[in-house]
């Protein structure tokens, strides 16, 4: 049965309604990949729309909306997850204020994230990301450069690596966008028989190509206007 509602809640049933067809697609369980809302540009007021459907998750790309709805949101329990590129004098607030940051992608950062996570007495959650694009404006640590950095990651005791996570070319091509993802995987399979089993984690696909990454074996995928809608909030 496909949904029409254009609410907020019509377009979340319609989602994970993709999601679980892509999955069982794909030959995994129904339940397999997880829906992460990215709600970068959007206001409190629709944030808290979304957590009285239930979700709890919130995606953003600046450490600025991060405090700014940090501050809004005060009274709910939100659990904020930095995707974007993060600056290094970013990492106090991100050590204050996240629950997990998929966009680590140098030591420099990780070992400013690990001394302010020390001063705050408290771990994070950490995904990798890597730039299996090969657009200059994509961000991520290069793919043959994991084995070492997962090794010098070892020392910083506060950042739990939990996965890896990366944009898809922004092509046209099917083949060229699931090539992205199927790298990922397959870097991930890598670093699991290295003995990292714990970096399990697939974060990749977004409004315009998440059934291709499930396809490729995501484990969330990161929405944002096929959630809330089209970004004309200004």
């Amino acid at each position: 049965m496909a949904f029409s509602d254009s609410s907020l809640s019509g377009r979340l049933a319609q989602l994970r309604q993709r999601i679980e067809q892509a999955c069982l697609q794909a030959g995994r369980p129904a339940n397999a990949v997880a829906l992460l809302p990215v709600s970068k540009t959007f206001p409190a007021p629709v944030l808290a729309q979304a957590l009285d459907l239930g979700l709890s998750r919130m995606g953003e790309n600046k450490v600025q909306e991060i405090r700014d709805k940090q501050a809004e949101l005060a009274d709910r329990a939100v659990q904020w997850v930095m995707i974007g590129h993060l600056q290094s004098n970013k990492a106090k607030d991100i050590a204050r204020l996240a629950s997990e940051v998929q966009s680590l992608d140098r030591l420099s950062l990780a070992q400013a994230l690990d001394r302010h996570l020390q001063t705050e007495q408290r771990s994070l959650d950490v995904l990798i990301q890597v730039k299996t694009s090969p657009e200059p404006s994509k961000f991520g640590l290069a793919p043959q450069e994991l084995p070492a950095f997962m090794q010098s990651l070892r020392s910083l005791d506060t950042l739990k690596v939990r996965g890896l996570m990366t944009m898809a070319v922004n092509s046209d091509d099917p083949q060229a966008v699931r090539a992205c993802f199927a790298q990922l995987r397959q870097w991930r399979d890598r670093l699991v028989e290295l003995g990292y089993e714990q970096v399990q984690g697939l974060s990749m696909g977004m409004s315009g190509d998440f059934e291709l990454a499930i396809q490729e074996g995501s484990t969330e995928v990161r929405l944002g206007s096929a959630l809330f809608g089209a970004r004309d909030y200004g």
